[in-house]
């Protein structure tokens, strides 16, 4: 038999398979893939040729009584199903790989943690930097003096059409959970909206879209002061991200940056330069990063999803074993969960808050009342 018995929960039209999460499972020898859930009869039918699923069901709930699985890979990107499908899984004592974000308030992450933490159930959340051989790399040179003391850590979302509040909930928690990564904890936020030039009030506030919430602003603006005495700066506006873009952050320290690209295996480069701007000008003088470490070559065959995806479902199946914490456990998706939160609640409140946050709502849905 093989040691753990997976589910697989799909929604078809409503945030799909997320990022691959579906499609891993049946590469492991140890792991058999029992059964997939997903409203849709059309898409239940393609997830379950494609995973390879011996049975298929059209309601999640049913599947989680009838098969009782060790790990149930979560999966629609939609985040306003993330708490149900969490709780259900913990219900049944069935560990998770959870598509990001976590979910949308910090009352229902705390509901989820409470339900794996009754049941010592292991959660993982596909922030798939964390699992990169180059984070573990950066965080070498930076530990080693490479770039002195750190002094600050500038991020950037994908700034596309969802640039501002959408690309902050849905891309920015990736970086955001960098930042959390190598600046530590956080302990103050500052932060504004913008909505086509003008600073987000209750008007502007709408639903947003893949069940995040309420939402507002083409433009965010965040700022955090982390424990350690580095600050933290998170932007994005719409339309402003070009080609590529700079989806990623960059580490500024006082003998020299680095340039981290969000992301599974993605590279990761080393400025030696005090000025931040290379000996001949701008990108002159950058050493890349690879996975074997500074100047070396890349043995990576897959990077994205394709790498980050099976580093996670590993890393989850060790931490199952050994009664560990996955390394994006259910604590660290929270930490990303609480940044957005953390600006949102500053932009209403019109100051500075403290971490960790006190309210447990969405600031927003207060301001459009």
């Amino acid at each position: 038999m093989a040691e753990f018995r997976v589910a697989i929960l799909g929604s078809t039209g409503r945030g799909d398979y997320g990022h691959g999460l579906d499609s891993i499972w049946q590469k492991f020898s140890n792991c058999e893939v029992v059964a997939v859930a997903d409203p849709d009869e059309p898409g239940r039918k393609r997830a379950q040729e494609r995973t390879g699923a011996a049975r298929a069901y059209g309601d999640y709930r049913e599947l989680l009584e009838r098969e009782r699985p060790q790990i149930t890979a979560i999966c629609p990107r939609w985040v306003d199903q993330h708490r149900d499908m969490v709780l259900a899984c913990a219900e049944v004592g069935s560990h998770m790989y959870l598509e990001k974000p976590f979910c949308r308030t910090l009352g229902e992450a705390d509901e989820m943690v409470r339900a794996c933490e009754m049941r010592h159930l292991k959660l993982a959340v596909a922030h798939i930097s964390r699992w990169s051989p180059q984070l573990d790399q950066v965080r070498r040179l930076i530990e080693g003096g490479e770039i002195g003391e750190v002094l600050e850590i500038r991020a950037r979302g994908k700034e596309d059409s969802r640039g501002g509040g959408e690309d902050f909930w849905v891309l920015g928690t990736h970086v955001l959970d960098l930042m959390r990564a190598l600046g530590g904890e956080p302990e103050q936020c500052y932060a504004e909206l913008f909505h086509q030039g003008q600073r987000v009030r209750g008007e502007h506030v709408r639903e947003g879209n893949e069940g995040l919430g309420p939402l507002a602003g083409d433009r965010v603006d965040a700022m955090y002061r982390f424990r350690g005495g580095v600050t933290g700066y998170f932007s994005s506006r719409k339309g402003a991200g070009g080609n590529p873009n700079r989806f990623g952050l960059r580490v500024l320290g006082s003998q020299g940056m680095i340039e981290h690209t969000s992301g599974y295996g993605n590279p990761a480069w080393l400025l030696k330069d005090a000025r931040w701007a290379g000996p001949g000008g701008p990108d002159v003088g950058w050493q890349p990063i690879s996975s074997q470490g500074l100047g070396r070559p890349e043995t990576l065959t897959a990077t994205g999803y394709d790498g980050g995806n099976p580093a996670a479902a590993l890393d989850l199946m060790d931490a199952i074993r050994r009664d560990r914490q996955p390394r994006c456990s259910m604590y660290e998706a929270r930490g990303a969960v609480e940044l957005v939160l953390a600006a949102f609640e500053s932009h209403v409140q019109g100051g500075p808050v403290q971490l960790p946050l006190q309210t447990l709502d969405n600031a927003l849905s207060r301001l459009r009342r």
